[in-house]
């Protein structure tokens, strides 16, 4: 990751669940089985650079395995 989180995700919205989720083999295969679920959300980020930015982001999330593989969209601010 080229950034790290700083405070909570906020605003979390579920955008494919289940087999709907393009990388699903992948996931279970390098975390494990699970009911997963592509969310996204906003949070505050720090780069590399020290800077702090609002982004939303997208992750991955199952349910004893936890959030994975963070992606930043965009920023917010």
């Amino acid at each position: 990751m080229d950034f790290e989180l700083v405070g909570e995700i906020a605003d979390v919205e579920t955008i494919a669940a289940g087999r709907g989720i393009r990388d699903l083999l992948r996931l279970k295969r390098l975390s494990g089985k699970g009911y997963w679920r592509k969310m996204k959300g906003n949070a505050r980020i720090r780069l590399r650079n020290g800077r702090i930015r609002l982004a939303e982001l997208y992750l991955y999330e199952a349910h004893g395995i936890g959030k994975k593989e963070f992606k930043r969209k965009k920023y917010l601010d």
